[in-house]
């Protein structure tokens, strides 16, 4: 929308000979070689279900012609075309408590009890090579039903072949031989047979009772007393299958086992061996002789830490004393009651007392080199020991470790061989006792009647098929609608503004329209209208337009009742209006108004009467009112001439707001021509009537006079029918919120 108004000219004053200043004329809106901007955004992507129900109910009908036409489709297909099929079920368990007497469950045991067994026991029956035998027992290659060559050939095939027998018959080289039916026997059985194997799956179904270890093999053919002996022999061969494969697996197990006892007898003799040659070579060695080094290594490196201790304690007092310097540090530093005693005595100058001292002190400094000799010398064997002990432990530790593995190694094989020679020894024992992991739980029942086909299901589903194809042509009408029911369509549709939605006024005659207005003035309706008002006035807040011209596409859209509507709001803000007929062909306002003059805009123009005589007001309408009145002149050429601008120009400056109603666009050209001397042009659409294409043309016809509308306005919209749409609670004044707010 901004791109479109940005190409709009400001404003263009029309040229004048005449006495009026060029500068009295209004400016008109215009656009040059501008292109109305269609809204190409996508649709709301929300889905309105209301909406939808209310489309299916209006086309309610429709869908019930559907759905009938489709019920007697399908009751015709059931009760004439369609081929009987009747359906037998045999029932077998699987039953997984059954155990061999030897407990060789891999074997000759039952089944699993897990659901995987089930659906593999489930999957051999579907399998190709046991339906193979079914067909090979019956004999069903030469049974119609499954064995398509000896089938009539049907209505469709007989006309196919006579077709392609008229454009053969010409071309000798194009007749190829069939494969099938010319070539080798067996390969032509072995196609026949499966494509019976095929046909026979296709009318097969398998399936698990549930929470047990019960299926059903179910048989659909064309013959009741064959469905039930397909699903008889099926089952048979299933159970003798499961036979034959026991007996398959106990000659194969037998086989294995006795080469594998052989193998394990030679690894028992080679294992033992080895056990024996270790012990021969090795000290004998206990786990209780390794506990007690381990424990002997604890004691000694217990004693490592206070020896290491003392002799750290004796280094360091053997430092300080010699560190010492003088008397007095090394009384200090020796901590001997005897050499402070004599250094008292070294400091009274006793006699002697300087020699007995320095005796003392070489005795103590002695003393303390002696203690830390022995100390060095008895952590230095201590660590010795327990390096010793630390490698004999790990000597007897990996011989111990070697020596258990070659005896586990022994065990093991000893065990392994034993157990395999359990097993063949029962293997054997088991030949020819193999049972069958299921059984046969109840045998197919002749049936009846026919499982196919099931007429109230496919009466049910023609009615549903019906429905739908009902629906979807109501739909696609919906999707096929030409007009407009929200201003959002209209908007996306032109690219310009809706400044207004007004409801369609609960009046029966056009009188009576005032009426509602004077008594209703906070109904629906009228605030809609005073959202217009608003909405016109900001569209140009700088300047907002005098000159205001309502026009529509074609007759009966509601211009004359909106511009009615328009003006007498503007007489509620104060406002000093004037409503001119513009559509003097048909003078609409003479229908609206009693006593209204005979003579009217035509007369004031032409010189006839002056602007005094023509006027009225109204009692019930507070502004002026000129008439439209008979003329000789064609109205395009009387709205062309300078006289009409000069009007126009001097209603400007006697009147705050001009509102001219116009003839329909696409009708005559008088609305173009008067829009040259307005300042906003707003459009008329009449609600789910005018038709985009009447839209499209009337834009087309306004933008070749370089002309462009304000805006629109949707108008005489109908609440029922937008709730019918599924608009009624999403949409102005006519939405479903709005009734506490409006006295309609």
């Amino acid at each position: 929308m901004q791109e479109a108004q940005s190409r709009v000219e400001a404003y263009v004053n029309t040229s004048t000979n005449h006495a009026v200043p060029e500068a009295a004329y209004p400016p008109r809106v215009v656009v040059a070689d501008d292109k109305f901007v269609q809204d190409s955004s996508p649709e709301n992507d929300e889905i309105d279900l209301a909406a939808i129900l209310a489309t299916l109910w209006r086309g309610k009908w429709i869908i019930a012609i559907c759905c009938v036409v489709a019920l007697f489709v399908g009751g015709f297909y059931a009760y004439s075309v369609a081929v009987p099929l009747y359906t037998a079920k045999t029932t077998v368990i699987f039953e997984e408590d059954e155990r061999s007497v030897s407990g060789l469950d891999s074997v000759v045991g039952g089944g699993q009890s897990k659901a995987s067994s089930i659906t593999t026991e489930m999957e051999v029956l579907r399998a190709r090579g046991l339906i193979g035998k079914v067909v090979d027992r019956l004999d069903l290659t030469s049974d119609p039903e499954f064995n398509p060559r000896l089938r009539e050939p049907s209505l469709r095939h007989q006309l196919t072949s006579k077709v392609l027998g008229v454009f053969s018959a010409s071309d000798p080289m194009s007749e190829e031989p069939d494969p099938v039916s010319e070539g080798p026997a067996p390969v032509a059985d072995d196609r026949v047979r499966d494509a019976a194997i095929s046909i026979l799956l296709s009318k097969m179904s398998v399936s698990s009772v549930r929470n047990s270890l019960v299926f059903d093999i179910t048989i659909t053919t064309q013959n009741r007393e064959k469905s039930a002996l397909i699903s008889d022999t099926l089952a048979e061969l299933y159970i003798l299958n499961q036979i034959e494969v026991k007996f398959e697996k106990m000659e194969q197990a037998t086989e294995w086992l006795s080469d594998r006892v052989i193998e394990l007898q030679g690894d028992v003799e080679a294992a033992e061996e080895a056990v024996s040659r270790f012990n021969s070579q090795t000290d004998l060695v206990s786990i209780e002789s390794l506990r007690a080094l381990e424990r002997q290594l604890k004691e000694t490196r217990d004693r490592i830490g206070p020896l290491r201790e003392a002799t750290n304690v004796a280094r360091g007092k053997l430092a300080e004393l010699e560190a010492a310097g003088t008397r007095a540090e090394m009384a200090a530093a020796a901590s001997d009651p005897e050499l402070t005693r004599l250094l008292e005595q070294v400091q009274a100058d006793a006699a002697g007392a300087r020699a007995a001292f320095d005796r003392r002190f070489e005795r103590v400094l002695a003393r303390v080199r002696s203690d830390l000799q022995r100390n060095s010398q008895q952590l230095a064997a201590v660590e010795q020991a327990a390096v010793s002990l630390t490698q004999q432990i790990e000597t007897q530790s990996q011989d111990l470790i070697q020596l258990q593995q070659l005896t586990r190694e022994a065990e093991a094989t000893r065990l392994l061989y034993e157990h395999f020679l359990t097993r063949l020894k029962e293997t054997s024992a088991q030949q020819g006792i193999q049972q069958a992991d299921s059984r046969i739980l109840s045998n197919a029942v002749v049936p009846g009647g026919p499982s196919f086909p099931r007429k109230s299901l496919i009466l049910l589903l023609s009615t549903v098929i019906g429905a739908m194809i009902g629906v979807a042509l109501v739909l696609l009408r919906e999707l096929r609608n030409n007009s407009f029911r929200t201003a959002e369509e209209l908007e996306r549709h032109t690219g310009l503004s809706v400044l207004g939605q007004i409801p369609v006024i609960p009046a029966g005659k056009r009188p009576e329209i005032l009426a509602y207005m004077q008594d209703k003035p906070t109904s629906a309706a009228m605030e809609a209208v005073r959202n217009l008002r608003t909405s016109l006035l900001l569209s140009n807040v700088d300047n907002p337009p005098k000159v205001i011209i309502s026009t529509s596409s074609l007759p009966g859209e509601g211009k004359t009742t909106n511009a009615l509507a328009l003006a007498y709001n503007f007489i509620g803000m104060g406002k000093k209006v004037l409503l001119v007929e513009g559509d003097i062909r048909r003078r609409t306002l003479n229908e609206y108004f009693k006593n209204v003059p005979k003579h009217g805009i035509v007369s004031m123009l032409a010189g006839e009467r002056g602007f005094d005589e023509v006027v009225f007001r109204p009692a019930e309408f507070d502004a002026d009112i000129v008439p439209g009145d008979k003329s000789r002149i064609n109205a395009a050429d009387f709205f062309s001439s300078d006289k009409f601008r000069e009007f126009v120009a001097a209603m400007r400056e006697r009147y705050d707001v001009v509102i001219i109603d116009t003839p329909p666009v696409l009708v005559v050209p008088d609305a173009r021509i008067i829009a040259q001397s307005a300042d906003a042009l707003l459009f008329s659409v009449l609600w789910d009537s005018t038709s985009r294409a009447q839209v499209t043309e009337s834009l087309r016809l306004l933008r070749a006079s370089s002309i462009r509308p304000t805006g629109f306005i949707l108008s005489q919209i109908s609440p029922k029918g937008m709730k019918r749409y599924g608009y009624g609670g999403r949409y102005g004044a006519y939405g479903a919120y709005g009734s506490k707010y409006y006295a309609n």
